[in-house]
Order: structure tokens, then sequence, then C-alpha cells
């Protein structure tokens, strides 16, 4: 059986990690399995540091997309695959990589995964989390001074430089092509419950 695709989208600190920590433990980790757009950054090892820094992130040509469509494509056909671990803070992808296998639920999570054709025709269900730029901004920071090492400075010129200009370019108007969108965040119990509905829904029709 194919399994179900399903992409969780929204700007950066939006609270799409709360959709899908919900959905991922409601389901469990026997049943579904967890790909993020952000593993399938490209490797910049070849860069220096100083250069690596100045890079725009937040544009779709950052990531490696079409590997991660050679490996949802594999796990459709009940291929394992090597998913690749990307280190914030030397902006390097990492030796070791994790092994991923055919599970009945798949889910992607990444800000741009609207805004890639091909990857958006294997999507079976497609959740947008929208949530006021203010409070993502907020949410971007604490993130990355606590988990990704980057300075209060740093964060707010990324910010302005690509992050802002890259959301309204791209993420912003891949919202169109959501089936749902969840309004004020993450923690939308209602909008969360109606998407466990769907997926069940979507599960049932294909046993």
């Amino acid at each position: 059986m194919r399994p179900l695709i399903i992409g969780v989208a929204g700007g950066s600190g939006s609270g799409k990690t709360t959709v899908v920590d919900y959905i991922c433990d409601h389901f469990g980790p026997d049943n579904i399995l967890r790909l993020e757009h952000d593993s399938y950054y490209r490797d910049l090892g070849h860069l220096s540091f100083e250069e690596r820094i100045k890079m725009n992130f937040d544009h779709p040509s950052s990531l490696e997309t079409e590997l991660l469509i050679r490996h949802l494509n594999a796990l459709m056909q009940g291929y394992p695959v090597e998913v690749p671990s990307y280190d914030f803070e030397a902006h390097t992808r990492k030796e070791e990589s994790t092994t991923a296998k055919p599970t009945q639920v798949i889910l992607l999570d990444g800000i741009l995964i609207f805004s890639e054709p091909d990857l958006l025709e294997l999507m079976d269900i497609k959740i947008f989390v929208d949530t006021d730029d203010d409070i993502r901004l907020l949410r971007r920071l604490k993130r990355d001074i606590r988990k990704r090492g980057r300075s209060v400075e740093s964060v707010f010129e990324q910010y302005e430089k690509f992050v802002r200009p890259m959301h309204l370019e791209f993420v912003e108007p891949s919202k169109r092509y959501a089936d749902v969108i969840i309004p004020r965040g993450g923690k939308n119990k209602v909008a969360r419950e109606m998407v466990i509905s769907m997926i069940e829904k979507k599960l049932s029709e294909t046993e």
C-alpha cells in the first residue's frame, strides 16, 4: 500500500513543529515517518565559514529538494533511505545519516515544501500553519539563539535580509495550495483535531 504523504508548511516560527509533534504522537512512531526539509540543506563544506554565513538559507535553491523527492519515491516503493543530517552552526552536512524505513504515513515538514511543484505533486494532504509575523519573529529569535548558537544581531540581520523577503516571495504565496490552513499557530486545538480526523479518513479510504 502506498504511504499517505502529508505536508505541513508555514513560515519560520509559525508552529509547524507543534502540529507535526501532535500528529506524530497521535499515530505513534511505528506508523508515521517524519521527514524535515531542513535535513536536506545543501552541503556548504567547500566554502569558508565566512562565506557560508552570508548564504541565503531561505531560498528554495539552498535545499537539495531533488534528493528528498528521490527518497520519497524510494519510500513509496518500499525501500529504506539514508536521510542526511545538517549542522546548523557550521552550515555543513554531517557525515552521519539516519536510516528511514517506509511507514503507513510520511509527514513532510518545511517552510518551502509547497513552493516546489514536483514535491507538491506527491502530497495527499497539505496543511499550512498560519501565524502573525511578529510572533513568528520572536519564536525564531528564541530558537536560533538557544538551538543554533546565533547572536541576537545575526538573527535580526538574517531576518531583514533573507527571511522576510523570502517569506513574502515564496512561503506566503504557497499558502494557496493548502487543503487546510490552521490559523493562530500550532496551539489551535480544534484545527489539530480536524486534521487528525482528515488523516484517519484518508487512511480508511486506502485500506
